[in-house]
């Protein structure tokens, strides 16, 4: 297993580098194309379309991979169609939803009138595609998840360098069209991912398999996707309030309204951008992480799980130390890549403790799902966002403070959530070695 979970790494963490630079370049070209008000806008609207895609997947590449790598292979051919069946009721259903709701939300009426039909397209790719990547994440095929990851930014950075090097358009149909670029790019990555996983179905369909009831099936899925589900549906929808909670913060300090639009786009479209860099290792492990914690959970492989928790903690600080001093000693050459003399410098700067801790949370996150702790990593996320969210509001409305007290905040919540989870997870180990010694005797 330490031989394929190398492998696995290593080959998503180089993928996942060279999507991270393409996605660096992307935001560059956004930023230069769109102007400081439309990169606010573009930013804005973002985490919204961040939450549909987490509805439309229902966390199925984790829930999947779970059960995949828990079960023997004689089960994979009854849980895929059974799955495939669900996600296609699902999507049906995701769509009327789509059709009554998206004409009712007000945040569209500041974007050109096409962007929820392009949504409605999005549903049935985000979800199909989900199950593929799932299995392929549960089987540990880690090589067509790498392909996937640097499809989706290689095909979009593509996209936005031929429709704006050719093409002029006036802002709203910029914004329309950049994200238009997402949506071809998961086409793109959907169609991939397809081809490959019914290729696998039919060598699946060649071996011996053994059927498994709908209901068994929907009961081992659904225990992972539901709170899973939950806890990325809260953690999108608190990204989707966060770019109005940080204007209204600011504005109730003082700040007119575009100028707070301009500051959350340097914050999310530039110190975001380079901070989260790093995290394409963090990401890389968690998709590993959750199919690997899981088996040796089921086997018992306590002491195992010990040591691959405490290399996973000692790689990050190896990663994560060096990445935030180059982040504040160098943050006037990094975010000076988008705008010159940027207030994003000092954002970035204040924002280190942040990037540092989010390092350590992601692949902890994988931990808990793996050890069937998804409820509680729900709850850390809500207690840690909440005080967070009280804290950038109170801080962010100071006028002396501004945006330096939304980022105080930010801080906070995110060295509660880390302490959260690393308690969590030493509670479950040493609670499962007791229970194993107990029966031993």
């Amino acid at each position: 297993m330490n031989k394929t979970f190398l492998f696995g790494a290593v080959l998503l963490i180089i993928a996942a580098f060279l999507g991270e630079c393409l996605e660096f370049l992307i935001n560059m070209v956004l930023a230069r194309e769109l102007g400081e008000q439309g990169l606010g806008m573009y930013m804005s609207i973002l985490p919204t379309i961040m939450f549909l895609v987490v509805i439309a997947s229902l966390e199925l590449p984790i829930s999947i991979s779970k059960a995949v790598a828990e079960k023997e292979i004689v089960y994979h051919r009854s849980i895929l169609q059974h799955t495939i069946y669900f996600t296609a009721a699902f999507t049906i259903a995701c769509l009327a939803a789509g059709f009554i709701v998206f004409p009712l939300i007000p945040v569209f009426e500041k974007y050109h009138t096409a962007l929820p039909q392009l949504l409605l397209v999005l549903i049935p790719i985000i979800s199909f595609s989900s199950i593929a990547r799932g299995y392929f994440m549960g089987v540990r095929h880690m090589g067509k998840i790498a392909v996937a990851n640097f499809l989706r930014r290689a095909v979009q950075l593509v996209l936005l360098i031929a429709v704006f090097h050719f093409f002029h358009f006036d802002a709203e149909i910029s914004i329309l069209l950049s994200l238009s670029t997402l949506i071809g790019t998961e086409l793109v990555v959907f169609i991939y991912l397809m081809i490959s996983f019914i290729k696998e179905m039919k060598q699946i369909k060649q071996k011996t398999a053994i059927p498994m009831k709908k209901k068994s099936v929907l009961h081992i899925l659904l225990a992972v996707s539901l709170p899973t589900t939950g806890l990325r549906i809260f953690h999108a929808a608190s990204f989707a309030v966060k770019p109005f909670l940080i204007k209204a913060a600011l504005m109730q300090a003082g700040v007119v309204e575009e100028l707070a639009v301009v500051q959350y786009g340097k914050l999310a479209g530039v110190a975001f951008t380079i901070g989260f860099f790093p995290a394409f290792i963090a990401h890389s492990l968690l998709i590993i992480l959750i199919p690997t914690v899981s088996e040796a959970y089921v086997k018992k492989e306590i002491a195992m799980l010990e040591k691959l928790l405490h290399k996973i903690l000692f790689f990050t600080i190896f990663y994560a130390v060096p990445a935030v001093f180059i982040f504040y000693f160098f943050s006037d050459e990094l975010t000076s890549l988008f705008f010159e003399e940027s207030p994003a410098a000092v954002y970035l700067q204040l924002l280190a403790p942040y990037f540092f801790f989010h390092f350590f949370v992601i692949p902890m996150q994988a931990f808990l799902i793996g050890l069937g702790l998804v409820k509680d990593a729900f709850l850390h996320s809500v207690w840690s966002t909440t005080i967070s969210f009280l804290l950038m509001y109170v801080l962010g409305s100071m006028p002396n403070l501004q945006m330096d007290g939304i980022i105080i905040g930010m801080n906070t919540g995110i060295v509660i959530l880390t302490m959260l989870h690393y308690m969590t997870i030493r509670h479950r180990l040493h609670e499962r070695v007791s229970y194993t010694f107990q029966e031993m005797y």
